[in-house]
């Protein structure tokens, strides 16, 4: 056979094991046997190791996995990962419907899809191939996960047809089908191991697997449902799915009943209250429906909030309940000196999970329910998220029985607890000699959202606290190998690592680094306000309440907050340490070099789609240029920058509150 031939003979194995496991894991119909499919793949691996040079980049043989990761690169979304809203009942969903109508005229359809119970990831495409895939993370940046992606079958490594956009992104969820975990758990009793508690816990632990082999064995699933990029070709959302199962996604489909249209708020509840009882006959974990506005125009319009899109909303199913007896309740106490009551229980199952806690939230719940240590309460799972206890069974109260008496010293340093008027909760106020405080303060710092530093978790701060190491934040940049080197289980690569990730997190930018010092109430958005505002630290210590208050979003309770911060020496103090050891309390060069004010005292709505920028890119220029961006026209708005396919709704309420409207090139015009 020719050079040629097995050119030719490579081409038509990989398109026939690619239209195979098409049908088999996302038509869910068998068109080979399993032998003759692996025989397949093994007389094509042959011929790529025989001839390497004609080995598809999307080949199936990548699917069995091999590539090893070391770690796991954090990489930013090009566009944000939005949580979604949840309701319960019929009532929150028709609100839901009121709120909307608001903004837009005329009848809206909707489309109904199941919420499935897994990991979130997004999924880049360019040219047709797989390219990265991202989990969810923070929403604004994830984990590449995409060599393990790659070995999941459901999830297509090259397209179907030629009419797909050069680049885009779809987004969906990962998980374990059900007979796969019960397998997966069986073999694990049979081994003498663990039994994994949660198949959403246990995909999401498989996926971070640094072997890829592994996680190819492991046969997770995933159904993807939301295309995503710059100018796509289509309407409405339905379109879109449709056309994403015909490039070969595995998408919800209404010949399985998983994606509805619907025209009215009663169709809409049809479909919750069938899957509501149908749901257990899945192969999968669902928790909830997901209703969204289906024309894209009209999803502009109605536009987004901080966290969430308003044009969709999530409706949860009824948590699941069991009762158990509570054995004690203990006190936990935060990096802010907020004390939450725990409730110790006796193990029991609870919509696939054991459950040993759950939060009894404060004193004034554990007064109404009159919760007593050995009751038999009743747990379920707020959001079929966090288990809290719902009630008492009296009936089977011991006559014996003395209420709670709520605790009122902290359970860690022994201080007289406070409890201000207003505050739901009791707080510690030995805020520098509380270890819990302490610890919880450092945790906050590294985490993630705040300098991210590598090598450094929860258990390695409770460590280098109780050995003296590090006794604040400040304290982190002390360190030296040598000492990390000496701790038990601490082993060469590690201590380098934490070293360097804390010589890294020297240029996390300021909003960040004030994030992360943990003043109270100031959040990730609070503090890339502030930082925006008075540009560097000193000007934040030094500002007056009413300097503070007049900041885009602050209002008293965070200036107030802000000011009793900096107004304890040991505070600034801290700041000053964390100066001299060279962290970010400043805005960047960069930053103030494209920050004007140019824009102070407009604000802006943007709507349509745009030719030269993305709607982000839009309104990213206008808040660097000091404007503020609204999602919603008023007698406030200065001006609408409009693209192509603005909503008819928006256009007559502009006209109709006389608010200029402009196009993009316009709108540069304004800027220079």
């Amino acid at each position: 056979m020719t050079k040629e031939a097995k050119r030719l003979k490579i081409e038509e194995i990989s398109n026939q094991l690619r239209t195979h496991n098409h049908n088999y894991y996302v038509l869910s119909e068998s068109t080979i046997s399993d032998y003759d499919f692996d025989m397949l793949l093994e007389e094509l691996q042959k011929l790529e190791e025989q001839f390497p040079e004609f080995a598809f980049e999307a080949s199936p043989t990548k699917r069995v996995g091999g590539e090893i990761t070391k770690n796991f690169k954090t990489v930013k979304h090009k566009s944000r990962m939005l949580s979604l809203g949840n309701s319960y009942s019929k009532e929150d969903i028709e609100a839901f419907e009121t709120r909307i109508k608001k903004l837009v005229e005329n009848e809206l359809e909707y489309i109904c899809e199941l919420k499935y119970d897994g990991v979130a990831i997004g999924i880049t495409y360019k040219k047709g191939k797989l390219f990265q895939a991202l989990t969810r993370g923070d929403g604004v940046q994830g984990d590449d996960i995409t060599a393990n992606v790659k070995t999941i079958r459901s999830i297509p490594l090259q397209l179907k047809g030629d009419d797909y956009p050069d680049e885009f992104e779809i987004r969906g969820e990962l998980f374990y089908p059900k007979d796969v975990f019960e397998n997966l758990n069986k073999e694990r009793e049979e081994a003498g191991e663990d039994l994994y508690a949660n198949a959403r816990n246990s995909a999401s632990g498989t996926l971070k697997m640094l072997d890829s082999r592994i996680v190819a064995k492991r046969k997770l699933d995933c159904y993807l449902y939301f295309v995503l990029g710059d100018n796509l070709p289509f309407k409405t959302h339905y379109d879109s799915i449709k056309k994403a199962g015909q490039w070969g996604f595995k998408v919800p489909t209404e010949k399985h009943q998983l994606i509805k249209k619907c025209t009215t708020i009663d169709e809409v509840f049809d479909f919750i209250t069938y899957w509501a009882k149908e749901r257990g006959n899945l192969n999968f974990e669902i928790d909830g429906i997901v209703i969204k506005v289906n024309d894209y125009a009209r999803q502009e319009e109605i536009g987004f909030t901080a966290k969430t899109p308003k044009w969709a909303i999530a409706y949860k199913f009824k948590a699941e309940k069991v009762a158990t007896k509570l054995l004690e309740i203990t006190y936990q106490v935060g990096r802010t000196g907020a004390i939450t009551p725990v409730a110790n229980l006796e193990p029991v199952l609870l919509a696939g999970t054991t459950i040993r806690r759950a939060s009894l939230h404060n004193a004034d719940q554990i007064e109404k329910l009159d919760i007593r240590v050995n009751d038999t309460v009743f747990v379920e799972k707020g959001g079929e998220i966090i288990p809290k206890i719902v009630g008492v069974e009296l009936t089977q109260r011991d006559m014996f029985s003395v209420p709670t008496d709520y605790i009122k010293v902290c359970p860690k340093c022994e201080t007289a607890l406070v409890r201000k008027e207003g505050d739901a909760k009791h707080f510690c106020p030995n805020e520098w000699g509380c270890a819990p405080q302490i610890s919880g303060k450092m945790q906050h710092f590294i985490s993630r959202k705040a300098m991210n530093i590598d090598g450094l978790g929860e258990e390695t701060i409770d460590l280098l606290y109780e050995q003296d190491l590090a006794k604040n934040i400040a304290d982190l940049y002390e360190l030296t190998f040598d000492q990390l080197f000496e701790l038990e289980s601490f082993k060469e690569k590690k201590s380098k690592n934490i070293i360097e990730g804390l010589i890294t997190s020297k240029q996390i930018p300021f909003e960040r680094v004030l994030y992360g010092i943990g003043i109270r109430f100031v959040g990730e958005t609070v503090a890339k306000k502030l930082a925006k505002q008075f540009k560097n630290i000193d000007n934040i210590i030094n500002a007056s309440l009413e300097e503070l208050v007049s900041a885009d979003e602050i209002g008293d309770k965070i200036a107030e907050s802000i000011l009793q911060f900096f107004s304890t020496e040991s505070n600034v103090e801290l700041i000053n340490n964390l100066k001299a050891h060279g962290l970010q309390f400043e805005l960047s060069e960069d930053q103030l070099a494209n920050s004007t004010t140019k824009l102070e005292g407009f604000i802006f709505v943007v709507s349509g789609v745009f030719s030269k920028f993305s709607r982000d890119e839009l309104k990213n220029l206008i808040e660097q240029n000091g404007g503020k961006v609204s999602g919603s026209i008023s007698k406030k708005t200065s001006y609408i920058v409009a693209g192509e396919n603005m909503g008819p709704s928006k256009l007559a309420k502009a006209e109709k509150l006389e608010v200029s409207i402009i196009n993009e090139d316009q709108f540069l015009d304004i800027l220079s």
